[in-house]
């Protein structure tokens, strides 16, 4: 499964874009975000991904988790979304 670390300074219309193509080509894939921002960040490019699939009768569904991330040699707690393909 491919994941994508989002940040509070992610574009949400690019990661969004982002998710549709990864999604299209590989499957469920894994958002991952670390604080308050960058899970807004990933939520918003969630909620434009699935505008971008109405036109194509797709829709998102999204599983959020608790997940510890190794970041710069430092444990953190983060949210996992995992973001799969469904049909309307």
């Amino acid at each position: 499964m491919q994941s994508l670390r989002v940040s509070a300074a992610s574009r949400p219309k690019g990661v969004a874009g982002a998710i549709v193509a990864v999604i299209k080509e590989s499957g469920p894939l894994e958002l991952q975000a670390v604080g308050a921002g960058a899970v807004n960040q990933a939520v918003k490019a969630i909620a434009i991904a699935r505008a971008f699939l109405t036109e194509e009768d797709l829709d998102l569904a999204v599983r959020p988790e608790f997940v510890e991330l190794f970041i710069d040699g430092q444990t953190r707690t983060g949210i996992r979304l995992l973001v799969e393909l469904i049909s309307r």
